[in-house]
Formats: structure tokens, sequence, C-alpha cells
């Protein structure tokens, strides 16, 4: 690689977690009293699934421990906003769906979380926004390998 290269990828990481940090910092100020970003995250990913996962796939889904994930599910599970049920063809697993509760708690924080991102991009624009999206797009997918 050279060093144009390696500057050019170095900001651009640089850019990145910049971004996420600053984003999450607005976003958890936004959500909801009481619900943390991986609650949301769960909730927003059940919810577009809409159907059961068990503990290991949304770990794996959120690239997190399967403890990290026991955690968020039970913090979950206590406020109402999941179902947590055996596997009835594998007593030792679990199946996660998202309650009628937890959907409410999604659309919540959308609409709490909306306002802040939205004005977080007014002025970039719509055109950059859909271009960015694509390389925003296949740098996840290469992460993931």
């Amino acid at each position: 690689m050279s060093e144009i290269s390696e500057s050019l990828v170095v900001t651009l990481f640089s850019e990145i977690f910049m971004a996420d940090q600053l984003a999450r910092n607005r976003i958890s100020k936004a959500l909801p009293k009481g619900m943390e970003i991986s609650h949301f995250s769960v909730l927003n990913h059940l919810a577009r699934l809409n159907e059961e996962r068990s503990p290991a796939q949304l770990a794996a889904a959120f690239h997190v421990t399967r403890g990290a994930m026991t955690n968020t599910l039970t913090r979950l599970d206590w406020a109402g906003h999941v179902h947590i049920r055996p596997d009835w063809d594998d007593a030792r697993r679990k199946m996660v769906s998202i309650s009628p509760s937890g959907r409410s708690a999604r659309e919540a924080a959308i609409q709490a979380v909306a306002p802040v991102l939205a004005e977080a991009v007014a002025d970039i624009g719509e055109d950059r926004l859909k271009a960015a999206l694509p390389v925003l797009r296949m740098l996840r997918q290469k992460l993931e390998g």
C-alpha cells in the first residue's frame, strides 16, 4: 500500500470512528429514558426480521459475545419488550421474539431519534447521502469477511 493510500485509509477510518462516536452520543441522549443503544438495536433488528432468533444468532448478527447479548436480552425481557421461550426442538436453546410492548418501545425510540439524525444530515443533501451508502455498505461487507 502506498503512503498516499495508507494516509487515505487512516483518514477514512478516523472519520468513520469519530462519526460513530458522535452519532452514538447523540442517539443515546435522545433515546427514551432507560433505553440503551443496544436495546434499540435488538428491538429494531427483531422488528425488521419479524421472526424469532436465538440469542446466539443475535450475538452473531451484532458481533458481540453471547454473554453481552444475554445481558441485553435479560434487560429487554425484564422490561417486557421481548418474549424468550424454550426452543421446542432443542430444550437447551431459547428463541427470542419482539413483544407488542417492544414494538411500541421501538416506535417511541424511532420517534425520538429520527429528528436528531435528520438534523445531523440535513445540510449534506439526499444525493450525497445516497452516493455514500453503497461505499459504506461495501466497506461493511468487506469487514464482515
